[in-house]
């Protein structure tokens, strides 16, 4: 977690590997229709409200036959964790997905007395 001047303001970020399918022939190498795979990601040190986050793909490897149908997205931003969630459908084919992820917002802070909103 990077800490900024400012000691209300934390930014923790990472990578994950969301899932390899290829060499086990999981449902997103070899399935068909609508997949879903979803990770939990703990931040190093829990915000005082849910923090703004992003993910984006940082490395994919998906079968060139067919349409590459994709979607990336978060869910369930709490002040200690989230969701990375990946989808697909139809007869696109996704051998293994890595995901990089940022999040930033606001941090407790030692002069904090009251309750949050």
């Amino acid at each position: 977690m990077q800490r900024l001047h400012n000691p209300r303001i934390g930014i923790d970020q990472g990578e994950l590997v969301l899932f390899s399918e290829f060499d086990s022939g999981g449902s997103m190498w070899t399935g068909e229709g609508a997949r879903e795979r979803r990770k939990l990601v703990t931040f190093q040190e829990a915000y005082r409200r849910p923090p703004a986050v992003q993910v984006s793909i940082s490395l994919w490897d998906m079968d060139t036959s067919a349409a590459i149908r994709a979607e990336l997205v978060t869910e369930n931003i709490t002040t200690t964790d989230f969701e990375v969630v990946f989808r697909t459908w139809a007869d696109s084919r996704i051998a293994r997905l890595r995901t990089a992820w940022i999040a930033m917002g606001e941090l407790p802070f030692e002069d904090d007395w009251d309750d949050v909103d």
